[in-house]
């Protein structure tokens, strides 16, 4: 019985094989003529709905009949598991032209005679970054104009076949299948593939990619623009190339090859911030032994004198300064005058990198026939969930037609349930952050219990102090819990942005966008807010410590400063942030393909279809580039808000990046089905929250250098305070820690066991000493370092301000050359359109008899020409 099975299957594959005389990477229907542009997919699965998806999928496919369209089946006895069914569908010219039209798609209509840039010196230099022309400009350079059914003469029309690119062509029919209805249903009008997809009518709708990715297709008529690609861009080894933005542009559309651009452009500008962090940190090793403070520490003789009080109540011991020696050490590589240096130049970088983006993507705009698109056409129509949900309509003053509308009273209450739950999820981050810092406060006297020596005072490690213990500890319990909120919130977002109703594509994104950025925003950043700003600022002095809840004692930093433990945070989330993200995006889709494709590997080549390899493949889904432009953003947000405490983040970024360019471009090519094509001039709403961090940047990092660095408190004891000339910074840590009498300790403090008699302990703090009759009140010092730390931040952020306005007032945004081909281009197609315009007229004025209305029509037209060329 097993082997007749065997031997029907082996039938049935001959059978196959026989009935198919095309290639598996075939594109086409089965006349070899007709191209695929988009593919449906269905189970014809006998369960209770059967019927009603049966009757659904006949109305639409024949509604898209209707609209032009032409499908052909691939019955499920064909397919290798044999239960899906493959809608193969075709736009033939007569459609692809009318929605070329409708869409305001620009189309040739004369090749470019615009002299190309002059040639770069460093060409040469350049050489080995470069890739192949072919591969940088796959098409001729063309002016262009909207397609109009009226003038098919105008255009460069060579063959109606390749006239479309297949992203265009998958654009048109994407555009038909959103708004094709499918029926009525509890008394709505039902239409769009989204909703049949949701609904389970079908299982997938997609766009072919053109061949496999790792060889060309067999068929000459195909590009083979995945392969090369592939070969050119997908790489990781081919790291240090260019990206063939054409192509990108080509195969998958303005939108997706403006995110590449602009990432490419952000890892360019990283080159240069990189290598300035790295220079400062090199500093600050070379300079490391020169450190006075830390070398004051070290001294047996001096830190190792200095008694410390405890680090917590009753179960901590005194200790002594020279235990953070190592600590203080390090801290020096991040703390030093090369800090207030990076801070500055990062205000000037970001606002450098903000302008010149703007420039590039003026350029692209121009040389992608972008010049004149606002907002694409499909954007600003209205959403066929919109559509389908308001069922009341209204005259729209513009267009003077009935549109349906959401009334007020209803976004009303959609808004405040939407702002409500955005509300509570940032308050869950700010109380899991609480919670967090409730564990510091927990662990941070066991750490120091745990590790006091009662002898020698010692703990277990130099370097691991019982403040930097807590620290990494927290801050990788901080990290996990940020991703677990952040899993739960994205599909929280989705949801109560879906339950406003959005009304254009546009908004939609915009939306999305805002509430996920401002939850990331909180989720990721909060932790280094607290480091940076509020830890160890409001702890007291012994004998009145500050208490959270009245039951745990606030943390103090560490002698050398709290800047250590700011970057040890900001290290550990944001490298753990990219390596997450990495497995995330490259990792889990290979093993999910993986484990699809096993089931082919045993069959002959064309059984397994081009449209079967693909079904099989992950779905970039419209969100998907959404999530790449957050995740380089909250990045972007490390390396600006938190720089001046880690001048090595922009070197981590630039070295993520490069990786996430062939990440992104890889799963994308060979991991992904080929994402529906869409037209965008920017990066949208990411440019004015990028513009926004820029500008908060200067603030966080002025408040860092000023309140987090020990910067301000030295240079105010080097120019007031110092005594010794000939070492003007030797004594510093003695002047920086106010003195406290034992015998104040009341006994929720005082520690159990004083085996060494210690009559006075040491606190960081700038306080009158007890003897004093202002005792234990700040000092003068500290209201004179205090002064400085506000002056400081007046100054720096006036000065990086101006500096920033007047480099973004010096950089105009449009190139002028790209201002004078703009100007040539629309001369010259006006006046081609205008000689179009000029031959037809003589044509009617040989043939019709009315001569004297033609004539004057003709030269009305000549006028508008000569005001044109005028202009």
């Amino acid at each position: 019985q097993q082997s007749g099975r065997k031997y029907n299957l082996f039938l049935k594959r001959r059978l196959r094989i026989d009935k198919r005389h095309q290639s598996k990477d075939s594109i086409f229907f089965r006349d070899g003529v007709r191209r695929i542009d988009f593919v449906l997919s269905y189970v014809d699965d006998l369960n209770k709905e059967w019927e009603k998806k049966l009757e659904r999928r006949k109305e639409f496919e024949s509604n898209l009949q209707k609209a032009g369209l032409e499908l052909e089946t691939e019955d499920k006895k064909e397919s290798e598991d044999g239960k899906i069914f493959f809608v193969k569908i075709h736009a033939p010219w007569e459609v692809l032209i009318t929605y070329a039209e409708v869409l305001n798609i620009k189309v040739p209509i004369k090749e470019n005679d615009i002299p190309s840039m002059v040639e770069n010196p460093l060409d040469c230099v350049l050489f080995p970054l470069r890739l192949p022309e072919k591969v940088m400009h796959p098409e001729p350079d063309y002016f262009t104009a909207p397609f109009s059914k009226d003038k098919q003469e105008l255009y460069l029309i060579n063959d109606e076949s390749t006239f479309f690119s297949p992203s265009m062509r998958n654009r048109i029919v994407n555009y038909i299948l959103t708004r094709c209805p499918y029926g009525t249903e509890e008394g709505k009008k039902k239409f769009g593939i989204k909703r049949l997809l949701n609904n389970g009518t079908y299982t997938a709708a997609y766009p072919l990619h053109d061949c496999q990715y790792w060889k060309k297709a067999n068929d000459p008529n195909c590009d083979s623009e995945r392969y090369t690609l592939y070969m050119e861009w997908a790489r990781f080894l081919r790291f240090y190339k260019e990206q063939p933005l054409d192509l990108i542009r080509k195969y998958y559309g303005e939108k997706i090859g403006i995110y590449f651009a602009w990432l490419g452009f952000y890892t360019e500008m990283l080159f240069l911030a990189a290598l300035v962090g790295l220079i400062c940190f090199l500093y600050g090793l070379f300079t490391m032994d020169e450190n006075m403070s830390s070398k004051e520490i070290c001294d047996p003789a001096i830190g190792g004198e200095i008694i410390m009080c405890p680090l917590c109540d009753r179960e901590c011991e005194y200790w002594r300064l020279n235990t953070t020696c190592e600590s203080s050490q390090y801290s020096h590589l991040f703390d030093n005058v090369a800090t207030l240096f990076f801070a500055i130049f990062m205000g000037i970088w970001v606002t450098l990198f903000l302008e010149f983006w703007k420039r590039r993507q003026a350029r692209l705009k121009y040389e992608w026939d972008l010049v004149d698109f606002e907002e694409e056409q499909q954007q600003l129509q209205l959403r066929p969930e919109y559509e389908a949900k308001c069922t009341q309509k209204k005259r729209n003053p513009v267009t003077q037609e009935m549109e349906p509308y959401l009334p007020l009273t209803s976004q009303a209450v959609r808004f405040c349930i939407s702002g409500a739950t955005v509300l509570f999820w940032v308050s869950l981050i700010i109380a899991s952050m609480i919670a967090v810092i409730v564990y510091r406060l927990a662990v941070y006297a066991a750490f120091a219990s745990l590790m006091e020596n009662t002898q020698t005072l010692q703990p277990i490690s130099g370097l691991l102090t019982p403040q930097l213990a807590t620290s990494v500890t927290a801050s990788c319990l901080n990290f996990v819990i940020i991703m677990i909120l952040n899993f739960f919130y994205e599909r929280i977002a989705i949801w109560i942005t879906d339950m406003e109703i959005p009304r254009t594509h546009m908004e939609y994104e915009n939306r999305l966008t805002m509430k996920m950025f401002l939850f990331q925003f909180v989720n990721y950043y909060s932790s280094c807010f607290y480091v940076a700003f509020f830890k160890g600022k409001f702890v007291g002095y012994p004998g009145a410590y500050t208490y959270m809840f009245n039951r745990w004692r606030n943390e103090e930093c560490d002698p050398a400063g709290c800047l250590i433990e700011l970057t040890t945070q900001l290290t550990i989330v944001m490298a753990g942030k990219q390596i997450w993200g990495n497995i995330q995006e490259a990792i889990v889709p290979w093993i999910c393909n993986w484990w699809g494709r096993r089931k082919a590997r045993n069959n002959p080549e064309n059984l397994y279809s081009r449209w079967e390899q693909d079904h099989d493949l992950q779905t970039f889904g419209a969100l998907g580039l959404f999530y790449e432009y957050l995740e380089m953003v909250i990045q972007f947000g490390f390396i600006t808000l938190f720089v001046a405490s880690f001048p090595l983040a922009p070197l981590l970024a630039l070295m993520n990046n490069i990786l996430e360019i062939r990440v992104d471009s890889w799963k994308l090519t060979t991991q992904y089905r080929r994402p529906v094509a869409a037209k965008a001039h920017s990066i949208g709403v990411w440019q004015e929250i990028l513009n926004g961090m820029a500008i908060l940047s200067v603030v966080t990092n002025a408040f860092i250098v000023a309140f987090t660095s020990d910067m301000i408190p030295r240079l105010v004891y080097y120019y007031a305070y110092s005594e010794n000339e000939d070492s003007p910074m030797s004594g510093y840590i003695n002047n920086s820690l106010s003195v406290f009498l034992i015998s104040d300790f009341p006994e929720r403090n005082e520690p159990k066991e004083n085996p060494e008699n210690f009559v006075i302990c040491r606190y960081r703090d700038y306080r009158y000493p007890p003897d004093h009759e202002r005792k234990y009140l700040h000092s003068m010092q500290f209201w004179h370092i205090l002064a400085a730390k506000l002056a400081f931040i007046i100054i720096m952020e006036h000065v990086v301000f101006i500096v920033k306005f007047f480099v973004a007032w010096m950089i105009p945004d449009v190139p002028a050359d790209v201002k004078a081909k703009i100007k040539r281009e629309k001369y010259l197609t006006q006046k081609i359109l205008h000689e179009y315009e000029l031959e037809k007229l003589k044509e009617r004025l040989q043939c019709q008899g009315d001569k004297r209305a033609t004539e004057k029509e003709f030269i009305a037209t000549e006028g508008r020409m000569e005001l044109s060329r005028a202009m």
